[in-house]
Order: structure tokens, then sequence, then C-alpha cells
């Protein structure tokens, strides 16, 4: 990073060489199972790619670097897979060189030349998943003011023209739109709903696009999502949904309060506290850098007063309304999303596991129903009409499921 960028932050200079130390102690998953859910959507033939990663990162300055070798060897394999004549094995080695390269980019917060750079090389070996891929996807381009929002629209396998239902997929601040459908078993393609997964306001390529995040407009990107959707002759207008990951579920949410048309939206591994206080400054200093970057701040008292405008307002929320979180989150306390929670006035449902942190994967969310399963199954009956009774569902550490009305 440029000298500029690592002084934007004080908390950033005064716990670097403790970030560095802790990486080379605790390894690359410090803030989160950064491995585990990138392995997910790739498949067990990555885990050698990123088991290597673990194994050669031990300071946060590797990570741009070892990502992004592990990316060319695997690019590599797919193109003599290509050339071959093996497109399931070249589609597969492309669809993982997309989220190691998409992976390179987490540490980079400035548009330097290695950051475009990782940026282009994910969008063409996705572009060559898509043309080898099983069920049809399309790469497109939504209108967004002056700009437009990179997305891929996901149909199912087996589709055969028929208007279908669809989700408005919208992933986290560390995230990208390319690592929202896994190669294999996707539990919401699965359940013949399709799926528009989009970079947002901030996120992935709208970073080097300079697309900045502001405090609300994340509405206006659903919005422009939404009506490119309605139009679309493969989507039943009156069948969309919404869904997000992480700091997504704040922005689903936020488009749940200014879409009446949504048959419901639902949000896990939760981000909803007003101002993000301690996502931004009591966890690693990386997420505040890192979403800096993404709302285009150079000061950090000028981000803090952004962020104090960073809010919800679940009495707004239009449609049915699904929750999924750790009770133990540490980036977003569950005080927070109680309080969300009981604001909202339109059929809802909690869903709680006990001790789990922001990425739900202790024994709660283990032995307890697939945190997943349940969010597919649930846009699914959305999609379909049936009705819903409001309730709180608290999952145990030994997966034993207690429900009480909301």
């Amino acid at each position: 990073m440029a000298v500029p960028v690592e002084r934007r932050m004080k908390r950033w200079q005064e716990q670097r060489w403790i970030l560095d130390n802790i990486i080379r102690t605790v390894g690359i998953e410090w803030d989160q199972p950064r491995i585990a859910y990138t392995v997910g959507p790739c498949g067990p033939e990555a885990n050698f790619d990123f088991n290597l990663i673990r194994q050669r990162v031990t300071k946060l300055a590797d990570m741009p670097r070892e990502y992004a070798a592990a990316a060319r060897r695997r690019e590599a394999v797919a193109e003599q897979y290509e050339k071959e004549g093996r497109p399931v094995a070249a589609r597969e080695s492309y669809f993982i060189a997309s989220l190691l390269w998409g992976s390179a980019q987490w540490t980079l917060f400035e548009n330097t030349p290695q950051n475009l750079e990782c940026n282009e090389h994910k969008v063409s070996c996705y572009k060559k998943y898509v043309a080898y891929a099983p069920n049809k996807i399309e790469r497109v381009e939504i209108p967004f003011g002056k700009a437009s929002l990179p997305a891929y629209l996901h149909l199912p396998r087996g589709w055969n023209g028929e208007k279908l239902p669809c989700v408005l997929t919208i992933d986290g601040m560390d995230g990208f739109k390319e690592i929202m459908h896994p190669m294999y078993g996707d539990k919401i393609l699965e359940r013949g709903l399709a799926s528009l997964a989009i970079d947002g306001p901030g996120q992935g390529e709208c970073c080097t696009r300079d697309i900045h995040v502001t405090a609300t407009n994340f509405k206006d990107a659903g919005r422009a999502a939404l009506d490119w959707l309605r139009r679309r002759p493969e989507i039943d207008p009156k069948r969309i949904l919404t869904y997000g990951l992480s700091f997504g579920s704040f922005w689903a949410t936020q488009v749940a309060m200014v879409d009446g048309g949504l048959l419901g939206c639902a949000g896990a591994y939760v981000c909803h506290e007003p101002g993000g206080h301690t996502i931004f400054n009591l966890a690693s200093p990386t997420f505040k850098l890192r979403f800096m970057y993404m709302a285009g701040y150079e000061d950090e008292e000028a981000f803090d007063r952004f962020a104090a405008g960073m809010t919800l307002d679940g009495g707004e929320v239009k449609c049915p309304y699904l929750v999924i979180a750790g009770e133990d989150d540490e980036l977003s306390p569950i005080e927070h999303t109680y309080q969300l929670f009981d604001q909202v006035k339109t059929p809802k449902r909690l869903v709680v596991y006990q001790g789990e942190r922001h990425a739900i994967g202790g024994p709660a969310g283990g032995l307890g129903p697939n945190w997943m399963t349940l969010l597919a199954d649930w846009l699914r009956d959305r999609a379909d009409g049936k009705p819903m009774a409001s309730e709180r569902v608290y999952v145990d550490v030994t997966g034993r499921q207690h429900v009480t009305p909301a």
C-alpha cells in the first residue's frame, strides 16, 4: 500500500505491527473463516490451492501476492484443459481461479495496477466459466445513473423457458458477485429460483470503477436492479425476492425498505448495528480501512461522520423478513438485530444460533439446521406464496430448535 493509504486510519497505524503478529500466530483466518467460505463454492479440488496459501501467508502483505500466485497457477491449468478440449475440467479451474483472483483484492485498498490486474483476471476467468457452465449464466450491466452495475443473471439447470421467480443476491463488504453461487449444489438454483448476483456500490468491480457506497445509495442500486429484473423475459416480475449476506444483510434490508413488490427479504451473517461501531472500531482494523476505500474516504473523521448515518428502520420493511444470526456475533452485537427485528411489522422469522459468531460454523450451526438450507427453503416458500407465522427460533449447541411466537 502507498504511504497515504497506510496513514488514513489511526488505529491501523497503531495496530499494524500487532496485526502482522496475530497473522503469524493465528494464521490467515484471524478475522473470519475466509478460506472456508471461499473453498466452499469451489469444492474439494481447490483445497490444495488454498491450503498452500494458508501455509505461505505470515503477514498481511503476503496475502495479495500469494493469492495471485495461486490464481495464476490455477488459470494456467484451466487454459491447458481448454486446449485439450476438456470443457468441464476447464470450467472448474476457471471458477477456482476467478475466486482466487478476487481474494487477492481483499487487502488492496486502492486502485493500484496490481488491484486492477487482479480484477481483470477475476472477470475474464469467470467469463470462461460462464461459457462452459451447465446452466445459463449471463453477464449484464445494470444502468445506474451515469454508470452501470455489473452483475450475473443465473438461471437454474433445466430451465425450459417458463418465467422464473428470482432472488436479488447481495454479498458483503469483502465479497464479490462471483463467489455467491457455487459450481455445484447451489441451494438457491437447485430450488428452481433464478438469481441476479450484483456488485453494488463499493463492492467488487464497482470499487475499481469508483462507484462508491453511501449511507443510502444501495436503495437506488436495489431499485435499478429490480426494475431491470422486472423487464427480463425469463423472470416473473411478481415473484422477486432479495437475500443479503454479511453487510449484504444491511443492504438487502435497505432494498426491502423501499420496494413494495418484493415477496421476501432474507439476511444471514448479519450487520445491523447502527453506525457499525463494532465492525469499524473494535474488530480487525482491516474492516474499516476496506470500507473507507469502498466509500471513497481518505479522511477518517469524515468517514466516521458518514458511518454514523448508516442506520436501518425495521418499521419500513415492506415484505416478509428472515434473519439468521449468530448469538455471539463479534462484528454486529445481537442486541441490534433484536431491536431491528422487533421494529418489523410484516411477517417475520428470526433464527439465532447459540454461541455462534458472525460466520455460523460452530456446534449449533453444524448440529442444527444448515443456515443456507433454511434460507433457500424460506425464499422458495415465499416465492410460492405459502403462509408463514411470525416466530423466533433458537438453535442450541445440540442442534435442537426452540420456537416461540414473535
